[in-house]
C-alpha cells in the first residue's frame, strides 16, 4: 500500500490524518500524566513522544487553550475536589 493510499484509508476510517491521530493520543497521555503524577513537564513531554518540551507546550495550548502547568493546577486528580495544587478549598 502506498503512503498516499494509507493516509486516505486512515482518514476515511478515523476522520483525521495519522499525524493528527498520533498528536491527539500524545496529548491524551500528557493530560493523564498531568492529572495523576508528579512528573515534571519535560519528563511528560519525553514520555509522550514529543520532540521537546516547547513542542508539547505549543500543541497543548493549541488543543486545550491552556498551559500544561495550568491544566495540572485545575485538574490534578490527586487533589481532593480538584481545587488545584496548593490552594485551600
Amino acid at each position: 500500500m502506498s503512503r498516499r493510499t494509507f493516509i486516505r484509508a486512515f482518514r476515511a476510517s478515523t476522520g483525521v490524518t495519522p499525524a493528527v491521530w498520533v498528536r491527539r493520543r500524545r496529548l491524551d497521555e500528557a493530560r493523564r500524566l498531568l492529572e495523576s503524577t508528579d512528573l515534571a513537564i519535560d519528563q511528560i513531554a519525553a514520555a509522550c513522544g514529543f520532540g521537546s518540551t516547547v513542542t508539547m507546550r505549543q500543541c497543548f495550548a493549541a488543543a486545550f487553550d491552556t498551559s500544561p502547568s495550568e491544566y495540572r493546577r485545575r485538574f490534578d486528580a490527586r487533589n481532593a475536589g480538584g481545587e488545584g495544587v496548593g490552594t485551600t478549598p
